[in-house]
């Protein structure tokens, strides 16, 4: 399908720079399989699903994946995006003997040369943790960066992170992270690290709202999507068929698995709680049992659009999202791209914020 079937334009007041003043109060525009949309606010979510609906959250949790340092050698500044973790690599350090150490894939530019080496200090003027260190491995096949991480202190390269690291937060967003961002650009359920951007219907949900689905007696259940470039890289063809997804890691357990055939055995709603928890459970459909997921742990380059035939997912609550993207293309096989983008103009009209720090919508799956 062509892109440009899903273009809009968003006035730039519109993009949310920073998140709600709490969550579960973001706007919330509900979509119904036929008539106008209702507006309300995402704390009403527990009123506007069936009261035995299967509720699935993607539990990934952000690494602090934006990595600025200097060149050990010159001092110039270097900026790094983690993207993707590698097998671990042995890798002979500073003269020593080789070690392993980890390897990640890294957006940076072309001009950092394999054998740089780059130094991460900790954020501000925080005295904990050591320096991160970083070297250049080269580039991979897709052209992204290899890069090498450890620490001289031994310390682990996950608390190098935290100390070091900054929020991941989008290009859109136009000011730079603050100490509000490490708790609010994350779900209050995340707990696999992973994620280089979160899965943002998510981080409108409270515990408080998970409580009262649970008194209305739906059933919560976790998978794991670790959101990387796969999602949110720009589409640069004319034809959707043509846009190469990158992979992106994803976790179904069998008690994710099993909820969703205790769903289907009592005619319960499956409904997922943003594009990247509906991505994962579609990937692990089961082809030869309708409506049901297999367990899984494997990477997926699913890329959704009009046409597709929808297996699992009955209902989603999803932000508003870019112009010319997989994920309104994605919303649209979902709910019917004329509906879709005639409520996008709603939102619009009625001024509701969009992407990641946005407002959300709530849909259910065109018959």
């Amino acid at each position: 399908m062509r892109i440009d079937a899903f273009d809009f334009d968003v006035p730039r007041d519109l993009v949310a720079q920073r998140p709600a003043e709490s969550r579960g109060q973001a706007r919330l525009m509900a979509l119904p399989p036929e008539g106008s949309p209702d507006h309300h606010v995402v704390a009403e979510l527990p009123g506007l699903v069936p009261d035995n609906a299967l509720i699935v959250l993607n539990d990934t949790r952000v690494v602090p994946a934006r990595l600025v340092g200097r060149k050990r050698a010159t001092g110039g500044r270097v900026e790094l995006l983690l993207v993707r973790r590698m097998p671990d690599r042995a890798v002979d350090l500073e003269g020593g003997p080789p070690r392993p150490v980890e390897v990640w894939q890294a957006m940076g530019r072309p001009s950092l040369k394999p054998g740089t080496d780059v130094e991460v200090l900790p954020r501000g003027s925080r005295p904990e943790g050591s320096a991160l260190l970083v070297r250049s491995l080269g580039r991979a096949r897709d052209g992204l960066l290899e890069i090498a991480l450890w620490t001289r202190s031994g310390e682990p390269v996950a608390a190098a992170l935290r100390a070091c690291g900054h929020v991941p937060l989008p290009s859109y967003i136009k000011r730079e992270d603050g100490p509000d961002d490490v708790s609010r650009y994350q779900t209050v359920y995340a707990r696999h690290d992973g994620a280089v951007a979160a899965p943002t219907a998510g981080l409108h949900l409270t515990h408080d709202l998970l409580r009262r689905l649970a008194d209305r007696g739906c059933e919560v259940a976790f998978v794991t999507l670790h959101v990387g470039l796969g999602t949110f890289l720009p589409v640069q063809v004319d034809d959707l068929d043509r846009h190469p997804m990158h992979t992106e890691r994803f976790v179904v357990t069998a008690s994710a698995a099993q909820a969703v055939a205790r769903a289907r055995a009592r005619g319960a709603p499956v409904v997922a709680v943003g594009t990247t928890t509906a991505r994962a459970l579609e990937s692990a459909a089961d082809m030869e049992h309708p409506g049901y997921v297999q367990a899984t742990d494997r990477e997926t380059q699913l890329l959704i659009q009009p046409g597709y035939p929808w297996r699992i997912v009955d209902g989603l609550l999803t932000n508003f999202h870019l112009p010319r993207s997989t994920l309104v293309a994605l919303v649209c096989a979902f709910a019917g791209t004329a509906r879709v983008l005639e409520a996008y103009r709603l939102a619009i009209h009625e001024r509701y914020r969009f992407f990641s720090y946005g407002d959300a919508m709530l849909l259910w799956r065109s018959r």
